[in-house]
């Protein structure tokens, strides 16, 4: 039965619905599995979670890349990657190049369901994290409704540790958007959401905000199968762009001396 979604929060707050209860991984042996999840420090005044998805590129939502006062874009170099991220410490530190929203993606847009669709971004580390304890997940296509997921997130009253909540479900599909019964906070934007087998899960879709479905507070997530090709394609304009500018100021800079 399609959900009728009421009203739509960004930022993630208040009490949620949900299967399963979460599990702080306090220790490392815990949560070794998930060393590739941490913590986004963004310009020392928030956080959101990412997820490796290669040595060099954090899977994360769009709006974790604005400053939700201004709506400035953050800069690059004021944002941190903090991998496997528990009491006080990190299993790798990075700090990051560039980092792109979906092409789709407006911030000043109506926080409404379509916003939430392009939710999606890429960061690239100034350095890969070759580590043989965190290893970059694979992504999949999205699964189909009444199917079991787990998110993996930091919040702001759990902002020390992972969480890992394995028994929340894909309550319904809306064009490129789940709707999950998964918990969720502030600081839970960009987490990951897993499907498939417990040894080898592979990221769907990634936490964007929080609505009510039925008169029930949900998760809502953007789906990254279709995502991912854009935003690869808009690091590597990026990339271009930012050499062409480099070059740009090298040859204003030179001085010619006429023989």
């Amino acid at each position: 039965m399609r959900l009728i979604l009421a009203v739509l929060l960004i930022c993630l707050s208040g009490p949620t619905w949900a299967d399963g209860s979460l599990f702080s991984m306090q220790s490392r042996e815990d949560g070794r599995p998930w060393e590739a999840v941490g913590r986004l420090e963004l310009a020392g005044k928030a956080f959101c979670t990412g997820a490796l998805i290669a040595p060099d590129l954090v899977l994360t939502a769009a709006h974790c890349l604005f400053d939700a006062e201004t709506g400035a874009r953050i800069p690059a170099g004021q944002i941190q990657f903090l991998a496997g991220w528990r009491n006080g410490r990190a299993a790798a530190y990075r700090r990051v190049r560039r980092a792109v929203a979906h092409p789709s993606y407006d911030f000043s847009a109506p926080r409404n369901a379509e916003r939430v669709r392009s939710d999606v971004a890429l960061i690239e580390l100034q350095l890969p994290i070759r580590n043989t304890t965190i290893r970059p997940f694979a992504t999949g296509p999205h699964p189909a409704i009444g199917s079991e997921v787990s998110v993996v997130s930091y919040a702001h009253d759990r902002s020390e540790a992972p969480s890992l909540q394995g028994l929340c479900g894909v309550l319904d599909l809306q064009s490129r958007m789940m709707v999950l019964s998964c918990a969720v906070d502030f600081g839970a934007s960009g987490s990951p959401v897993f499907a498939g087998p417990e040894d080898a899960p592979v990221i769907v879709s990634v936490i964007s905000a929080k609505a009510e479905a039925d008169g029930r507070p949900v998760a809502l997530g953007a789906e990254i199968a279709g995502a991912l090709a854009p935003l690869r394609a808009a690091l590597e304009t990026d990339a271009v762009r930012q050499t062409l500018d480099a070059g740009v100021r090298r040859e204003t800079g030179a001085k010619f001396i006429t023989p």
